[in-house]
């Protein structure tokens, strides 16, 4: 496969394709709460989750939908002269919510002519025919792309991380949605507590076997203001070194199909709220040394799956 010159098939590659040019996420806050949050399942969230739930770069939810927007595309006009823009609905969960409510904030977004497609993130088990029935619809006027957080295949560990739905609703989620041709993007974390790297490559081998469309991997972040934080300080449990995490992703790239794109292979941790580890704040060295091994090793996407 040619990417562009990178080793594997990057999201940036994927939407100039798609789209013909550079395009840039707005990440959005729709005021949504989560069901390990508010008491249906639980009530402080998954273990690693911050107060932000995860929308921590998000936009001021006391702002509407099309003031959030605004407000994110004059910040990326401060280094970029991109011209459409994809409205990410980051923070919580965010097909949770009365249809109703979801129909009148995805459409406030892409009514914009500078929003190119809409992008939710979610957990599988928000996901109800009749918000299903609306995603389909949504995404016949503009790309809509659906991010489920998986984190693991492994029970034991969505256990322990309070995940709070089993693998099998994450099957359903993921048949359901590519049978409504809507675009599926999984998150797996990297270096969940008592998980080995065979356990991690056991989660990115079982999505080549599902209509996935897109993955994002991600390095646990121990970050303040957490149930993970708290354990950390009290009882400090290992986490990746850079070299380490380096090996790791370009083995699960490795075993990955060619097919899926890579929207993410570090993440951003809140620097005021990260503990450890902190060299994940310097993301642009990281991207270098994934690429830079990557060209050294000979590796690339889905070489395991070609031998």
């Amino acid at each position: 496969m040619n990417w562009d010159g990178k080793r594997y098939y990057s999201l940036d590659f994927y939407l100039k394709q798609t789209f013909g040019e550079k395009i840039y996420k707005i990440s959005l806050d729709g005021g949504f709460t989560c069901p390990n949050r508010d008491g249906t399942l639980g009530t402080r969230g998954c273990i690693f989750c911050s107060e932000g739930g995860s929308g921590d770069f998000a936009s001021d939810r006391a702002l509407t939908v099309t003031e959030q927007i605004e407000d994110g595309i004059r910040l990326i006009e401060g280094k970029s002269n991109a011209q459409r823009f994809i409205a990410y609905f980051q923070a919580f969960t965010n097909t949770y919510a009365p249809v109703e409510r979801l129909n009148r904030l995805y459409r406030e977004a892409i009514q914009d002519e500078r929003i190119a497609a809409l992008s939710i993130g979610t957990r599988p088990d928000c996901l109800p025919p009749e918000v299903l029935e609306l995603l389909r619809e949504l995404n016949h006027i503009k790309p809509v792309f659906v991010e489920l957080g998986l984190q693991t295949i492994h029970e034991e560990t969505a256990g322990l991380i309070r995940r709070g739905y089993p693998l099998s609703c994450f099957d359903h989620a993921v048949k359901d949605l590519h049978e409504r041709g809507i675009n599926t993007v999984v998150h797996l974390i990297l270096g969940l507590p008592g998980e080995t790297e065979e356990m991690m490559l056991k989660s990115v081998r079982y999505l080549n076997s599902l209509p996935v469309d897109g993955l994002k991997l991600s390095l646990l972040h121990v970050l303040h203001h957490t149930d993970l934080g708290e354990l950390y300080k009290k009882q400090p449990f290992p986490v990746y070194e850079l070299d380490d995490y380096v090996s790791l992703v370009i083995r699960c790239l490795e075993e990955l199909r060619e097919d899926i794109v890579i929207h993410r292979l570090t993440g951003d941790g809140p620097r005021d709220l990260l503990i450890a580890p902190r060299w994940t704040l310097h993301k642009r060295k990281v991207l270098n040394e994934i690429a830079k091994r990557m060209k050294q090793e000979d590796s690339w996407q889905g070489k395991n799956q070609s031998s």
